[in-house]
């Protein structure tokens, strides 16, 4: 027999399947699945197997070992392989010992490598430790030596040593914090600290002395409470004009901060420092800083200068000198620091600072000019203006202080001169010498300047000066000047030409002026752009200004392109009327009338300015030109009633009205024509009038107020109130006429059926402030103040932006301590009330603080010139705190303005027996009627 095992007695592999390789599975029972329940993990298995060698002694096996902790800073991640890399490929195949016993072998050949090249390795860091320690050391390392030399620092050079701030803000702010701390000390003891040296030699009643305060008031028990009001009101005032400031007229649109300039300036100037007031920490601190600054980079001229102005600050201008001194040596290219060292010496020593100045910077214009204000004799200083010139001879600013200093015109044109031909681009070189030379040589000049710098605007302006001045106004010259600079490309803007036609104007120009708008003002501008309403801005930019010449001449080349054009020509008359003379308004209005023959308003102001000017005939005849141009207007034909009832013309004056309700039959001349004869005072022909045309016009809400005013005046009151009730069933909308019917039943003594017809008012015409503040005013009349503060507190909740509900809520029925708050609060709901800042400057008035009163009324004027209660208030005010003057331009402005609404203002204009009175009787006997 053989000595080989039967191979059916050898063990079997591991992980042997049999039948596997020629695909026979076989089958499973139950015994091959096993237990219900799941086995141990791959994990748990693989640490039991390592547990297992651990106490056999043996090393774990590589695949079945416990798991090794990950390198934090390992990057050999799976998400980060290339999917094509096969490791990991055979992870989940079947591992035998064969596989252990390799990983094994090269696991330990790994660890004798590395045990190989250990020594030099570590060799190798520690020598490239070595070198990075060598080139980057420690702060510590770098000023070892430095310590170790401290050993033979003095006690007085350690006391010498100056003590460095810490700078940054959040330690500052906590050291400041830490030694600015307070306590808060009894009143007794500020008291007696006040009181301890004062002495009063007062005896009371019982013969005993007296200090100079009294025991209660000095322990701080009593309070003062008109401080307390007074430090209110203030705070009060201050929140009144922040407000007012924020929705005042002269506000810029859009903006949430106004900020005016002039007094910006002025509290920066109030806020300068002084040399005492300066902290002799804060110097100390800054001096350190810029001393570290100069030390850093001593090239550097703003570092010394700073230095310097900052020795300066701290009284010390012997040391500042030094250190600026120390600065040119360092900085000797510097013209900001020999000029600073020029400034802060005296005069004999500023001079030779700069003339070792120039030394070194001889091209150096401020340094020349310098110089040469350092000397105070003229012929030292044209000295180093020569000098100058001949080191730059293309300094225009040298050229120019040398021509300064000539007192003979002639030396300077020869100066002037030779500048122009060293420096033939100068525009300012050559308009001096024009202005040198005489009418006929100026013009050679401005022509060789003129080839000069062809793109010169100045010259041509200049030239079209020298026309006007020699009176020479055939020649256009700005004609050939916008063509030449078009040529050029060298043409401004259409604002910056005006902006030159305004300087002109300033100097008395005035024809150079006109011709700088007529041959501009279009440059740019095609007629699909809106040039009317930029023409018109154009205009009005410059009347705010103050520049009329310059608005004229802009009117008068929009009115040659838009020849119909009937608002630029009401613009233009509005100018001559303001600021022009009287016959230039009248060629004015004449001219309008012929361009614009339809429009009635240009007529009627032609014949206004004729009438006022004492000519009727001329008025006449305008009304006369009017009627042929436009039959059957009303507006003419009533302006010529108003001219003959003017003038007393009585009968022409009936007449015309009654041709105008025959041919022009409107309700308004029908309304014309019941108020003429009630000013005549023929009250049954007014009421025979006011019947027929209510039977023509029975929804025009004036007729019937006219009609229950003429009953009212007869005191046929029955009638007046079937007026009034039926007109208010015919007009519903119509306050007035509510108003009317409300009033006749309180001054009846109706009092409940007033407040009935002003509930219906409401009802029928909802959110009025004017039926609002009737009902409340009904109220107060009749003494019942809750009623009426519960009415107003209705009204201003449905109405919260009258200025007229507001206004009567403060001045009536508010105390007189809450009147400012209150209308604080309504300057914050209301924007830009008149009747509004009325109230305010009264409150001002009562509290006598007059300029604030006075502003507030110019404010409210400004904000509506229509409302005669704003002039009559503004007027009354002046009669009691204003000069004559002041008055006399109220009274001028008013009657320009011509006002026409107001409360007060309307029922003494409308009442008939003041119907011939002038705009400043009328504005009297309203300042008579105020309350």
């Amino acid at each position: 027999m053989s000595g080989r095992k039967d191979f059916l007695s050898q063990p079997a592999p591991e992980n042997y399947v049999a039948g596997l390789g020629r695909g026979a599975t076989g089958f499973t029972t139950r015994s091959d699945l096993g237990p219900a329940r799941e086995g141990p993990s791959e994990e748990q298995m693989k640490e039991l197997l390592a547990k297992r060698a651990q106490q056999l002694g043996a090393a774990p096996p590589t695949a079945y070992g416990a798991p090794e902790k990950k390198d934090e800073n390992d990057d050999d991640d799976e998400r980060f392989q290339d999917p094509e890399n096969e490791v990991g490929l055979f992870a989940n195949g079947a591992y035998d010992r064969d596989d252990d016993e390799a990983d094994r072998i090269y696991q330990e050949v790994d660890e004798k490598m590395d045990r190989r090249r250990k020594i030099r390795r570590e060799a190798r860091e520690r020598q490239e430790r070595d070198d990075y320690e060598r080139n980057n050391p420690k702060i510590q390392q770098q000023f070892a030596d430095l310590k170790r030399s401290l050993a033979s620092v003095s006690d007085e050079d350690w006391a010498n040593i100056p003590e460095v701030g810490d700078l940054t803000g959040k330690n500052r702010r906590t050291k400041q914090n830490l030694r600015q701390r307070f306590y808060a000390v009894p009143d007794s003891v500020i008291a007696g600290a006040r009181d301890s040296t004062q002495f009063d030699t007062s005896v009371q009643d019982d013969g005993a002395a007296t200090n100079g305060s009294s025991a209660d008031n000095a322990d701080g028990t009593m309070t003062n409470f008109a401080d307390i009001g007074a430090a209110r009101d203030k705070v009060l005032r201050v929140r009144l004009d922040q407000a007012a400031q924020g929705s005042g007229t002269d506000s810029t649109a859009g903006s949430a901060t106004n900020i005016d300039p002039k007094g910006y300036l002025t509290s920066l100037s109030k806020t300068e420092i002084k040399a005492g007031e300066v902290e002799v920490g804060d110097i100390k601190r800054v001096r350190t800083l810029l001393e570290s600054v100069i030390k850093t980079n001593p090239k550097h001229a703003p570092g010394w200068i700073a230095a310097a102005r900052l020795e300066e600050v701290a009284g010390k201008i012997v040391a500042a000198r030094n250190v600026i001194a120390r600065g040119c040596e360092f900085c000797p290219k510097s013209e900001d620091a020999w000029l600073e060292n020029i400034r802060l010496n005296d005069n004999h020593n500023a001079k030779i600072i700069a003339a070792n100045a120039l030394k070194i910077n001889d091209r150096s214009t401020r340094l020349w000019i310098e110089a040469m204000r350092l000397e105070s004799d003229p012929r030292a200083k044209k000295r180093v203006l020569r000098r100058a010139i001949d080191n730059i001879p293309q300094s225009v600013a040298i050229w120019k202080e040398a021509v300064n200093l000539e007192e003979d015109p002639a030396d300077a044109k020869l100066l002037l001169a030779k500048a122009t031909e060293m420096i033939p681009l100068s525009v300012e070189l050559w308009l001096a010498l024009a202005r040198l030379e005489t009418p006929e040589n100026a013009q050679k000049v401005l022509n060789k300047a003129r080839m000069a710098v062809p793109t010169s605007y100045e010259v041509w302006i200049a030239a079209a000066r020298l026309q006007e001045q020699i009176g020479n106004g055939k020649v256009n010259v700005m004609k050939r000047a916008v063509q030449s600079l078009a040529q050029e490309s060298a043409m401004l803007k259409r604002e910056e030409w005006i902006t030159q036609a305004e300087k002109c104007e300033e100097e008395g120009s005035i024809l150079t002026c006109g011709a700088i708008i007529r041959e501009t003002l279009g440059y740019g501008l095609d007629e699909d752009d809106d040039r009317k309403e930029i023409w018109m801005e154009d205009a009005k930019a410059s009347i705010g200004r103050g520049r009329y010449e310059t608005a004229r001449a802009i009117y008068a080349y929009a009115l040659r392109v838009f020849v119909n054009k009937k608002s630029i020509w009401l613009a233009a008359a509005d100018l001559e009327k303001n600021h022009g003379t009287k016959e230039a308004l009248w060629q004015l209005l004449e001219k309008a009338v012929e361009a614009c023959p339809q429009s009635e308003v240009l007529w009627m102001m032609l014949a206004k300015e004729k009438w006022q000017s004492g000519e009727m005939t001329e008025a006449r005849r305008v009304l006369a030109l009017a009627f042929k141009q436009n039959p059957n207007n009303e507006d003419i034909w009533l302006a010529a009633v108003k001219l003959e009832a003017d003038n007393q013309q009585t009968d022409q004056a009936r007449e015309l009205l009654r041709a105008a309700r025959e041919e022009a039959g409107t309700d308004r001349v029908w309304i014309k024509s019941v108020a003429f004869e009630r000013q005549l005072g023929d009250d049954d022909a007014a009421l025979d009038l006011v019947n027929q045309a209510l039977q023509i016009y029975p929804k025009a809400d004036k007729l019937w107020m006219l009609k229950g005013q003429i009953y009212e005046a007869a005191n046929k009151l029955p009638q007046a109130r079937e007026a009034y009730s039926t007109g208010t069933r015919a007009c519903p909308k119509s306050v007035p006429l509510w108003l009317l019917a409300s009033r006749l039943e309180e001054h009846s003594g109706a009092v409940v059926k007033a407040r009935s017809v002003l509930d219906r008012a409401r009802l029928a015409v909802p959110k009025n402030a004017q039926l609002w503040t009737e009902s409340v005013r009904i109220e107060r009349r009749a003494n019942n103040i809750a009623q009426a503060k519960n009415l107003m507190a209705k009204a201003l909740q449905e109405v919260p932006t009258s200025g007229l509900l507001w206004s009567e809520s403060i001045w009536h029925l508010e105390p007189r301590t809450q009147r400012k708050p209150r209308s604080l609060e309504a300057i914050k709901k209301v924007d830009n009330d008149p009747i509004l800042f009325v109230t305010v400057a009264r409150i001002f008035w009562q509290e006598r603080r007059l300029e604030k009163a006075a502003t507030w009324f110019e404010k409210a004027i400004l904000l509506d010139a229509d409302l005669g209660d704003t002039w009559a208030w503004y007027y009354k005010f002046l009669l009691q705190h204003g000069t004559d003057e002041k008055r006399e331009d109220v009274i001028s402005k008013c009657v320009l303005n011509e006002p026409k609404h107001g409360e007060a203002w309307q029922a003494v204009a409308k009442d008939p027996r003041n119907a011939s009175l002038s705009t400043e009787q009328i504005l009297k006997l309203v300042v008579a009627k105020l309350e």
